[in-house]
């Protein structure tokens, strides 16, 4: 079953071992006892992605990897393993629009917040007009699941729905229209329900929403997905920080990164990013809560695990930690030149908070409790004053199969 993801197409399914009916980070509760989920805060998740240039830097890293591809017809096919609100897929692809403006675009997305998704069919239209030739999938389904486009049971195969639109016309006023339209749809088949195990949400209703212009219809006609043909062979699979940092580097393999890398094709590369903490970022963190380890899993931990968990197969693959400087991916709050002085505005330090408590992933009780406390604006300020702003890093890694 574990070669079943690199099949170029058959009616195969997604390695059932890699998915438990769950999604990252739901087997780690907060100090309530209750499952913990930083990517469902939306305040802090929307306050960190505009006042911080991470989605921009990540996709810019992955731009560099388009020149390294050896794409094969009919398409260049590109998964994005969590799209968030959509802004480094549209970055990526106006990139890959610039590299290969003439190639077919087959992009899946996977995503399980439905503002989320509405945020990113947004961000759609105007790539459409500017690459017609493109095939856009959106869907809710797990790690294990969402390259091919096929639960791993049964039963969830017979319920799954895979709902193709056709965009009509040619502007990107008509597409964004009619991508609106679909809000009926969306709150539909983006409902979830909580787990049994946990009471974290899961679908209720597997679901793949595929995006294309209709006057490409015959040129994509090989580009669509089916139900009856699940297909991977990606190209390219970003990997931008799909799970909870303080997750064993055993659960990160075997539910998403053993998984993706089997998606890829020959020459295909999988590029993941997560956080690593030692910057400014971490000074907030450790300045409340001292000897505080958030990241306490590094990219050569989780290559080594993902070099047993491929097994025989691991033959196939290249495995990159990459040089240290080569790896670090830096990052910055946005701020004006004399934002930073002797006093602070206030809007600035909750911005810096909460982009340092949402990069750590620290629990609400354990911020309320913070807060409360009054300090925590008095240590933010002094780490932004002590080096005139705030970044934090990340690190990269590459896996390429051969």
């Amino acid at each position: 079953m574990t070669s079943a993801v690199t099949q170029p197409t058959g009616n195969v399914n997604p390695p059932a071992a890699a998915d438990a009916g769950t999604e990252p980070g739901d087997e780690s509760p907060d100090e309530s006892g209750r499952p913990f989920r930083f990517y469902d805060n939306r305040q802090k998740y929307l306050t960190f992605v505009t006042t911080c240039d991470e989605k921009w830097r990540v996709a810019e890293r992955a731009s560099r990897e388009l020149v390294r591809l050896r794409p094969q017809p009919p398409a260049l096919r590109v998964f994005d393993a969590g799209i968030g609100d959509g802004t480094v897929l549209a970055h990526l692809m106006r990139a890959m629009h610039r590299e290969y403006p003439t190639l077919p675009f087959y992009v899946v997305g996977k995503e399980i917040s439905l503002e989320d998704v509405r945020l990113t069919l947004e961000k759609l239209p105007d790539r459409f007009v500017e690459h017609p030739q493109l095939v856009v999938v959106i869907t809710n389904m797990h790690y294990a699941e969402a390259p091919v486009l096929n639960p791993n049971t049964a039963a969830k195969q017979e319920k799954m729905v895979m709902e193709t639109v056709a965009l009509s016309g040619t502007s990107s006023h008509s597409f964004g229209e009619q991508l609106r339209d679909l809000d009926d749809f969306l709150a539909e088949h983006w409902r979830v329900a909580p787990s049994e195990k946990t009471g974290n949400p899961l679908y209720v209703t597997p679901t793949a929403l595929v995006l294309h212009r209709e006057d490409q219809r015959f040129a994509l006609d090989a580009v669509l997905p089916r139900k009856d043909e699940p297909k991977a062979d990606y190209d390219l699979v970003v990997a931008s920080q799909p799970w909870r940092s303080r997750s064993s580097a055993d659960f990160k393999v075997k539910r998403i990164l053993d998984p993706l890398s089997r998606s890829l094709r020959s020459h295909g590369l999988l590029l993941g990013i997560q956080s690593v903490g030692d910057d400014p970022g971490m000074e907030i963190i450790q300045g409340i809560w001292p000897g505080e380890q958030p990241f306490p899993v590094n990219r050569h931990d989780l290559l080594k695990e993902l070099h047993s968990s491929l097994g025989d197969d691991v033959r196939n693959f290249d495995l990159m930690a990459l040089p240290a400087d080569e790896a670090c991916l830096r990052y910055s709050m946005h701020t004006l030149p004399n934002e930073i002085g002797s006093s602070i505005g206030t809007s600035t330090l909750f911005a810096a908070w909460n982009a340092a408590i949402y990069v750590a992933q620290i629990e609400d009780e354990r911020v309320e409790r913070a807060v409360q406390e009054g300090s925590y604006f008095d240590v933010t300020a002094k780490v932004l004053q002590d080096n005139g702003g705030l970044w934090f890093n990340d690190e990269t890694f590459v896996v390429r199969k051969h």
